[in-house]
């Protein structure tokens, strides 16, 4: 070192001496990161982010959410890349329904500095844009199977009835109703209710997932109309039978068809009675079940509704001496027309 380098040294002050001692370091650091670093190229994902969808839009088609993008830089910021929320972004606010092409060029990447964009693939995005609207569907059963014998399906309630679906206009424009599942009711002879899924196309999964329903059975045994003549009506009034006309009616009765196969006496299946005794003597004719039975039995109609109470007249029997009495006087007067 020469003696002019040393004096010039001892002649700075202390603040240079910071200052120089800085711009050393800050000159080191930048050779480093920048020259000092080894270049390299490498491919990254970068996700697609749709920003702005107006709200009565929707994207109705499936299209890439990831893009590879080719990079080069310095390895230490291109590795890090991956630690960055980097995206490509579409701004979708002027959009309108149809079909978009949405161009990748190297300058929609937004990388750190440094770090240079070589090629992104695919090389365009294509959205398909379709109006948002809200559809409701009917929730429709699929049985198969047959019930036990003599019983019938009188109702399948559906658990919710409908279902209101959110979605692509041209997508919810294909269906008319939401099917369910097979439900199998082979062999069954009571009401219940299952759980079953619905037979839902991959397009409405998309839209609602995977959804179940419930659906109520309603099964009953089947009947037949059988008409039941000439049974008696039968009057009590104070402990006493009493007398009605007509004394017999007519009725026509929705009986189980397991009943009928056991060849049962259907006149011994009911009582009949009249109640409500009104001034004109006319009363209610009631229908009575005589047994209890294990499938419901229903009265159709009651041939005649009403019938008349019909009390005997009883003379009073006369009092022994007013008799013999009447006898005398009877007596007396024969006499008289004897002489």
């Amino acid at each position: 070192m020469s003696i002019f380098t040393v004096n010039y040294w001892l002649q700075l002050s202390p603040k240079d001496y910071i200052l120089r001692l800085v711009s050393l370091i800050l000159a080191v650091v930048l050779w480093y990161f920048v020259g000092g670093e080894d270049t390299v190229n490498k491919n990254v994902l970068v996700p697609v982010e749709v920003i702005n969808m107006p709200r009565d839009l929707v994207i109705s088609n499936q299209f890439k959410k990831v893009i590879e993008v080719s990079v080069s830089g310095p390895r230490r910021l291109v590795l890090d890349m991956g630690n960055l929320d980097i995206s490509r972004q579409v701004d979708m606010s002027h959009a309108t329904p149809g079909t978009m092409v949405i161009e990748n060029s190297n300058d929609v990447i937004a990388v750190p500095r440094g770090v240079k964009v070589l090629r992104i693939q695919p090389e365009s995005v294509i959205l398909s844009l379709d109006k948002l609207i809200q559809k409701q569907f009917a929730v429709s059963p699929v049985t198969t199977g047959a019930l036990a014998p003599d019983y019938i399906l009188t109702e399948i309630r559906m658990e919710p009835a409908s279902i209101s679906i959110t979605g692509p206009q041209t997508v919810l424009a294909q269906y008319d109703m939401l099917r369910t599942k097979v439900i199998n009711i082979e062999g069954l002879r009571a009401s219940t209710h299952v759980q079953v899924p619905l037979d839902l196309d991959a397009k409405l999964v998309d839209l609602i997932g995977e959804t179940t329903v419930t659906a109520d059975l309603g099964i009953s045994v089947e009947t037949v109309q059988r008409k039941i003549s000439n049974i008696p009506v039968e009057v009590l009034k104070n402990g006493v039978i009493q007398r009605v006309s007509p004394a017999t009616v007519t009725i026509t009765v929705a009986l189980p068809k397991t009943l009928i196969r056991a060849h049962v006496d259907l006149n011994s299946l009911f009582k009949v009675t009249a109640t409500g005794e009104q001034k004109d003597k006319q009363m209610q004719v009631k229908v009575i079940p005589a047994m209890t039975f294990d499938d419901p039995v229903r009265i159709l109609s009651i041939d005649p509704e009403k019938v008349t109470l019909i009390e005997d007249i009883i003379l009073p029997v006369p009092d022994e001496q007013e008799l013999k009495k009447e006898n005398g006087l009877l007596e007396e007067v024969i006499e008289k027309k004897v002489n």
